[in-house]
């Protein structure tokens, strides 16, 4: 069989050009308008619910019993730690809720906050060429969510307590979206993830676990807007993600050919 050598070149070129790779970086327009996936929850509280406050094994059992509408209701009125008082609004995530894929980054920023939407600024701009690069598209099995839920002031980043307290809501979108492959986008998405310390520059290029489903590490899209030298660091961290999931789908379709 031959090979269009030409064409895969040019397909390779404009794939590292999109990643920064190149001389050339074009960013992608942000769509005019959110995804009804995209549009804001309000918040549903039941008056049970406002009498007695539950307590935190009652919390926690409540929101691993949610439905995706349930979960977005509970995310757009949870006040469980501090991050609600100064927030315009939640983000409970946005995206394919069937998707293969899994983006986790680390909260939501102010442009975020005002849109209710994760990643729709310069990082997000950032990560949609990310996706991009490996032949993914926002909102096309592909699920995007956040370690918390609310923005922390001044974008700082959340402590260890608010990560813990909005952790249930991100292991409950894992339970229902079953993913094939989680990546997680920085620091604190690691470390809520995977429930240690983790070292970005050390994490990277290996395979690790979020229970049964693998998970990659890389760096965060606001931080390689910072530092353009990691851009390649995290073009090969895409390239494992993408590997690993063809090995995946491959194993996948291979057990499901097999008589029974």
């Amino acid at each position: 069989m031959r090979v269009n050598r030409s064409a895969d070149t040019q397909r390779r070129t404009g794939i590292l050009r999109e990643m920064g790779l190149a001389p050339l970086w074009k960013l992608r327009a942000v769509a005019p308008q959110s995804t009804p996936s995209a549009m804001p929850v309000q918040a549903v509280v039941s008056a049970d619910m406002m009498e007695a406050p539950l307590t935190d094994s009652e919390r926690l059992a409540a929101i691993a019993a949610m439905d995706w509408q349930a979960l977005h209701a509970s995310i757009a009125g949870c006040r469980a730690c501090g991050l609600c008082e100064q927030r315009k609004q939640a983000v409970p995530g946005v995206g394919d809720q069937s998707a293969d894929w899994l983006f986790v980054g680390e909260g939501p920023g102010a442009e975020e906050d005002v849109r209710g939407e994760p990643f729709v600024g310069q990082a997000g701009k950032l990560l949609d060429a990310m996706l991009a690069a490996i032949g993914l598209k926002r909102s096309e099995d592909v699920y995007i969510a956040n370690a918390v839920k609310c923005r922390p002031p001044g974008n700082r980043t959340p402590t260890a307590e608010e990560m813990v307290a909005c952790r249930p809501y991100l292991e409950r979108q894992i339970e229902l979206l079953q993913p094939k492959l989680i990546v997680a986008l920085g620091r604190p998405a690691a470390q809520t993830l995977l429930e240690n310390k983790v070292k970005i520059s050390a994490a990277r290029g290996q395979l690790f676990k979020y229970r049964d489903i693998p998970l990659i590490v890389t760096y965060h899209p606001a931080y390689l807007l910072r530092t353009l030298s990691d851009k390649a660091k995290a073009w090969e961290d895409l390239c494992l993600a993408r590997r690993t999931m063809r090995e995946l789908k491959s194993v996948n379709s291979t057990k499901s050919a097999k008589p029974n």
